[in-house]
């Protein structure tokens, strides 16, 4: 790059020789006239584009000209002229702003392209190979590049990316000349300039890299895709290709069709994401992110420690301790006690863990099928103890896995990446930890001592139990006025955005809970609508005495639903714990709940089919919320018709928390024996074995779909051959005639490639196993992103009754509104 005075090469020139001067002036208004106002893909060597310039593609698919990224500062940009949101993606002056209206693009005479803006030159282009007849055309790829007269290449804005890779991009590296093809994130969401993250290639994959440190991979490339992106399945859009010889090596994408404008990027948060544009809702839709996960990021937790989703968290193998140079989650943890790789009593030992992903290190494989990624030099092996004795001979060798086909592999050095999964999760594998000795027979010390504390065990139970009952009869001796108050400091100290009121004021609100204010009854109680002094609507939930939601649930709620942020939620503006009232009060929802639309008589108008769809994405959202965006992991555990209200634009808000859970520390699911929640949404493993996560809250979603797209209630609808309304759909289904399941009063207002989407969507979130299910991350973009690819959906849960031919198939109608497995 040069710094220099462009007009001190013409001044003398122009005073010498004064009508030279006019013409030359002449002739430099036109091609400035031209640059700024001509529509053209190709500036050519001499003419010159002003700052208010701009190139356009032949197709006005790009365009490149001086834009601002969000400050005062100026950038050569090409950015999508035809989408409305005109994203960048390329910038040639990322390291060099300017500012004003003075700089100017040109092709000097030595071909190069710069940009000039009074003594400073910023230089675009490369040295070209030539300086003759050179130009600069603006491609429909979005590739600006650079010509000589016979027009070869001298120069293209592809081989220098940004932070966007586009279709016919280049992302690798060359050996020959040393030139590497990478993507840069941006400082912030308006500095261009170099960020901390950056995609490169090295060998066959793909690593996100924050300088030095390696943050996540794609798996190696396989033939078709890279191992660890299950989104390259999108191949019936995009055609990826990496080529490979002595010189160089890339990776490349292109689209089969022209439509639909996608883009991928590399973000300020580290997170690279695709997406492409649909034109009728004139907006970005995500195809797929990576990392998806905190545990997703390669090292996240350092060396030999599991690393669990849910909390974010990490913890060191047993036999390991946290590093005293720890940093964050990633200073990784170091062994208790040394191997000792001897023999006889001092053999080293392993550990077994289950349940995990396999780790990263200097890892070989023993067979010849490959199961594992990243493997090394093959060798055969004949059983699981050859395998053991393989990694026990080598005193580098830190684990081994053995798999009922054959398969084992052997990890040498430090264990990274190593992610706990549930006990149920699909793709959990067990591998063996190699440790000291010593660890074991300390272990052994420990089990000792507590044998000898087990026939005093009887003992201590006995007082325990004894004890227990006294305080049990001690604690029942106390006034309700004592619990409350107890509940209402544990309300208070959790420092909820709400307030706690006393009961005359919601007395007065609710008119002394008249029945003229009665909105409806659930399970907890009744609902009365109030208006407060400064005439805002509230609900008042006024918990039945005679219901099984006693403080705790109630303080469940509170705690829960206050500190939640979400329009799809419903808001809790206060409680009140007094004169034996146990009181909640919400935001006023003039729709009242779905169920009354779905299943009622009246209204039936309001339920048109984009409402429908806006309840659906609604409700989809406020779980998406609860699962993975709030402050911690919730599962609702009695989603249903009746707890989605309506506001007074139909916007659903989901509501009742009164059973919901709080997932923390390494849960991925939960066990319990007490059964609660709504019969027809409950999940099979919940209802039958006390199994519950969010797949769960997926398969209560998947049966409000269904009821949504058909106006049928699951538990109320009959058939001679079907035990519900999934058996239903899922006859449907087989048999091709899914539409057939459509409510008859939305006539021919409804988009049938929606509504086989939806009922598709919803036979997904009903499957038998929850491991089959699909997380609400992935309902979201099922339902919102028609390039989303749907699996076949397997046999849902309670689809077919299974009667004996010989009985009668006639069936009695139990209308109980509310059908809980547990009295509430």
């Amino acid at each position: 790059m040069a710094d220099y005075d462009i007009s001190e090469r013409n001044m003398a020139a122009m005073r010498k020789f004064p009508c030279i001067s006019l013409l030359l002036f002449s002739c430099f208004y036109m091609q400035v006239y031209n640059g700024t106002v001509a529509a053209t893909d190709t500036l050519f060597q001499g003419q010159i584009m002003t700052a208010s310039g701009l190139l356009t593609s032949s197709g006005n698919a790009f365009e490149l000209g001086f834009f601002s990224t969000g400050s005062t500062n100026l950038y050569l940009v090409i950015r999508m002229k035809n989408v409305a949101t005109k994203d960048i993606v390329w910038i040639a002056n990322r390291d060099l702003p300017f500012t004003g209206s003075s700089m100017i693009l040109t092709i000097n005479d030595d071909g190069y392209l710069v940009i000039v803006s009074g003594r400073t030159s910023y230089r675009v282009s490369d040295d070209p190979s030539s300086s003759q007849n050179v130009s600069a055309t603006l491609l429909d790829s979005g590739n600006l590049v650079l010509r000589d007269g016979n027009m070869d290449i001298l120069w293209q804005s592809f081989d220098y990316p940004s932070n966007t890779f586009l279709p016919g991009m280049k992302l690798g590296y060359n050996n020959k000349t040393g030139k590497v093809w990478s993507l840069t994130s941006w400082l912030d969401e308006e500095d261009p300039n170099n960020g901390d993250f950056e995609v490169r290639m090295v060998s066959n994959e793909v690593f996100l890299m924050r300088g030095t440190e390696i943050l996540w991979s794609s798996g190696p490339w396989n033939g078709h895709g890279f191992d660890l992106m299950p989104e390259m399945r999108l191949n019936y859009i995009f055609n990826y290709s990496l080529y490979s010889d002595e010189n160089e090596t890339y990776f490349s994408y292109s689209l089969y069709n022209p439509e639909p404008i996608t883009r991928f990027s590399l973000d300020v948060d580290g997170r690279m994401r695709e997406f492409a544009w649909l034109e009728n809702n004139q907006q970005w839709n995500l195809l797929w992110s990576q990392p998806k996960q905190f545990c997703s990021i390669l090292n996240s937790c350092g060396s030999f420690s599991r690393c669990f989703e849910d909390t974010q968290s990490c913890k060191c193998l047993r036999g390991f301790y946290p590093s005293e140079n720890q940093q964050g989650h990633n200073g990784g943890c170091i062994r208790s006690t040394p191997l000792t790789c001897g023999n006889g009593d001092n053999k080293d030992r392993f550990l077994g863990i289950d349940d995990v992903t396999y780790p990263l290190s200097a890892m070989q494989q023993i067979n010849a099928s490959n199961p594992f990624p990243y493997l090394g030099p093959q060798i055969s092996i004949s059983d699981e103890n050859s395998c053991k004795e393989a990694c026990l001979n080598h005193c580098n060798c830190s684990a081994y896995a053995y798999n009922t086909t054959g398969h084992c592999a052997i990890w040498y050095g430090d264990l990274l990446n190593l992610q706990q999964l549930s006990s149920n999760y699909p793709t959990g594998h067990r591998i063996f930890v190699k440790l000291a000795a010593s660890e074991f027979n300390n272990g052994k010390i420990l089990a000792a001592n507590w044998l000898e504390w087990i026939p005093a065990i009887p003992v201590v139970l006995l007082v325990l139990l004894t004890a227990s009952f006294f305080i049990f009869r001690w604690r029942k001796s106390l006034k309700n006025k004592g619990e409350m108050e107890d509940t209402r400091q544990d309300i208070l100290l959790f420092d909820l955005e709400m307030s706690i009121t006393s009961g005359s004021n919601d007395f007065s609100a609710t008119e002394n809970f008249s029945l003229e204010n009665k909105l409806g009854e659930g399970g907890f109680g009744p609902v009365y609508k109030g208006k407060l002094l400064n005439g805002q609507e509230i609900a008042v939930k006024r918990l039945s005495k005679r219901s099984g939601q006693g403080l705790e649930e109630l303080k469940n709620e509170t705690m829960l639903i206050a500190k939640l942020q979400h329009r799809n939620l419903v808001r809790l503006l206060g409680c009140c714990l007094e004169q034996g009232e146990k009181i909640l009060i919400y935001e006023f929802m003039p729709n009242k709940s779905l169920d009354s639309f779905l299943f009622g008589t009246n209204n039936d108008g309001l339920l048109d089919w984009g409402t429908r769809v806006r309840i659906i994405e609604g409700i989809a959202q406020g779980l998406l919320y609860l699962h993975q965006y709030s402050r911690l992991r919730i599962i609702h555990r009695d989603l249903k018709a009746s707890n989605i209200l309506l506001d007074s634009e139909m916007n659903p808000k989901i509501s009742d928390f009164g059973l919901a859970r709080m997932f923390g520390d390494d849960k991925l699911q939960a066990n319990t024996k007490r059964i609660v929640g709504t019969y027809g949404y409950m999940s099979p493993e919940y209802a039958m074995e006390g199994l519950f996560s969010i797949k769960s809250d997926v398969f209560s979603f998947g049966v409000l779909l269904l009821e949504i797209v058909s106006g049928k209630k699951n538990t109320g609808f009959y058939h001679s051959s079907s035990l519900n309304l999934i058996g239903h759909a899922w006859e449907f289904w087989k048999g091709d005639k899914v539409l057939e399941l459509v409510d008859h009063r939305l006539e021919d207002l409804v988009s049938y490639p929606m509504l086989y989407r939806y009922i598709q969507v919803a036979l997904l979130c009903v499957q038998e196993m929850a491991a089959d299910r699909p997380t609400m991350s992935e309902v979201v973009s099922m339902l919102t992103n028609e390039l989303t690819v749907l699996n076949s959906p397997k046999q849902p849960a309670f689809s077919n009754s299974n009667q004996p031919s010989s009985r009668p198939a006639t069936l009695s109608a139990n209308h109980i509104t509310a059908s809980i497995m547990e009295p509430r």
